[in-house]
């Protein structure tokens, strides 16, 4: 049994994010959901985008940080697009971080500094999602793996964004549960 911190996407904690690990904790693995936005959801990613930029990037950043402050260090720190950010920080600067699991997203490592090299990372993403792949994020992954045993990267057929969520018109079913599969098979080995 693994313990994963996992931090939503930009439209909030839905009721999707929750099934989402509802899956990985009915495979028997503990699985918290910190809600960034206080109860907040938006109907679009715009919304959101709104939103957030009212406390900016950074001041998002520290409190997808700060909310993995109770947990055991001993986690695999997880995210969903904008949740990645934080999740990608918090398994690149604390020493006793499990793993890593981006999903649809992924930061050049060095905005966060060196990469703990005993920390296996799995990044996932549709090939042809203007804002991973478009915004030159899957191609940084992509680099990132070519230099670490540890690191895969796995792409899907299409260019959905949010594809996890089964709230969100973009959810796609059959991606979604091999991203669970391929999740779980790394949940097992850490």
């Amino acid at each position: 049994m693994s313990e994963v911190v996992l931090l939503h996407h930009i439209q909030g904690l839905t009721p999707g994010v929750v099934a989402f690990a509802d899956r990985i904790r009915a495979a028997g693995h503990v699985v918290h959901t910190p809600d960034l936005f206080d109860g907040r959801t938006f109907a679009t990613i715009g919304e959101g985008q709104a939103f957030t930029g009212v406390l900016g990037w950074e001041g998002w950043l520290e409190r997808g940080v700060a909310a993995a402050d109770a947990l055991p260090p001993e986690v695999v720190y997880a995210g969903i697009s904008f949740g990645v950010t934080s999740a990608q920080r918090l398994a690149q600067t604390r020493p006793a971080a499990r793993g890593a699991v981006l999903l649809e997203s992924f930061m050049a490592p060095e905005w966060f500094g060196p990469w703990q090299t005993d920390v296996p990372v799995q990044v996932h993403g549709k090939q042809d999602d203007p804002f991973f792949a478009g915004d030159g994020e899957l191609g940084a992954a992509r680099q990132f793996a070519e230099t670490r045993s540890n690191v895969e990267v796995f792409t899907y057929p299409g260019a959905a964004h949010l594809f996890v969520d089964e709230t969100l018109p973009s959810y796609d079913a059959a991606a979604t549960d091999l991203v669970l599969e391929r999740i779980l098979a790394l949940l097992t080995r850490v």
